[in-house]
């Protein structure tokens, strides 16, 4: 296969992820909204964690049938990756309540410097000016048109911050394991699911009693309310894999970057489906923006020089895995 074609099958491949992503993120994000506020189930670390229970259900009947090879990451990486995205679970929903909303956007933006520190740092990335300048005006772009009222407080910056950098290490981890242990996307969320379905599905109920003075038990279930529930945990499953799948193929950066189209569509798609208020000159003005930017990165990061390793090497004991290539069983993930 020449070297052409093959650049062409993994641009349609990385086109295909993104999507794949963005459709199950921005889908399980109405869902969610539609069962939070217009049925009340407010419980959304306990629903998270029916979300991963979703998850290993489908791996492992996979695995069963063979669709999914079995490997091996060490049980201490994979206690570390559930400590950070357990962390970031939670630190998002309680940095939402103790934060105004303005604030809380300011946190989710900051996870893109915070993942540039962790790439500089760990992997010893140097990026261009243009990569740094286009990064510069997305976050501009998504600012000026989700932040608003800005009001912060001790605990809230605390709960922001621990939100924030266990996000980021989490998702530096999703690359990281994936390319240290030369495993697939589907594999590496069929390892840690179970955990995090065990631990978020133990502790979950506690923490939205904490946070909604509401128990989860005593949520009056009905129909429409149990299918909500359900849809929400069948594209959960594909939400989580698309993740795994993007950040494999990608990086964590590249994942926060493009990540923030999905912002835009919400935005889009919630006007369209639940009304036009709040839409403005400055909303307007803050989209086009944040898509130049998305388009500026694209092109400055895929030139040369516009991201680039520095003598960083992967421990000779493992292999270097193909990311050119789609798991046979491939790709989602994301979380409420």
């Amino acid at each position: 296969m020449s070297s052409e074609t093959k650049g062409d099958r993994k641009a349609t491949l990385d086109a295909a992820s993104w999507f794949f992503n963005v459709v199950t993120s921005v889908g399980i994000i109405l869902v969610n909204k539609a069962l939070m506020a217009t049925y009340g189930f407010s419980f959304a670390t306990t629903l998270t964690g029916m979300h991963f229970a979703t998850t290993t259900l489908l791996t492992t009947i996979l695995k069963s049938l063979g669709y999914i090879q079995s490997s091996h990451i060490p049980l201490a990486d994979i206690i570390k990756f559930v400590i950070f995205a357990n962390f970031s679970i939670v630190g998002m929903n309680v940095s939402l309540m103790w934060n105004s909303v303005g604030f809380y956007q300011i946190a989710k933006l900051s996870m893109i410097p915070v993942s540039c520190f962790l790439e500089v740092v760990l992997d010893k990335v140097r990026y261009s000016r243009d990569t740094k300048l286009s990064i510069t005006l997305v976050l501009l772009g998504v600012a000026v048109c989700t932040v608003t009222d800005v009001s912060v407080n001790t605990q809230g910056f605390i709960a922001a911050a621990i939100a924030v950098w266990s996000t980021a290490l989490q998702q530096y981890y999703v690359h990281f394991l994936q390319r240290k242990y030369s495993v697939g996307s589907f594999n590496l969320l069929g390892q840690t699911a179970p955990a995090q379905a065990a631990s978020l599905l133990l502790v979950g109920p506690f923490m939205d009693y904490w946070l909604t003075n509401k128990r989860v038990d005593a949520y009056s279930y009905g129909l429409t309310s149990i299918l909500f529930i359900i849809m929400s945990c069948t594209i959960a499953v594909g939400t989580n894999l698309s993740q795994f799948i993007c950040i494999g193929r990608f990086t964590a950066v590249t994942f926060q970057v493009l990540g923030h189209m999905k912002t835009i569509l919400v935005l889009i798609l919630g006007f369209i489906f639940f009304g036009k208020e709040g839409l403005n000159l400055q909303v307007v003005l803050g989209m086009f923006i944040a898509i130049v930017g998305m388009v500026w990165y694209g092109n400055a990061s895929s030139k040369p020089g516009g991201k680039e390793h520095r003598n960083f090497s992967i421990p000779a004991t493992t292999k270097t895995p193909d990311y050119s290539a789609v798991p046979v069983s491939t790709e989602p993930d994301e979380k409420v």
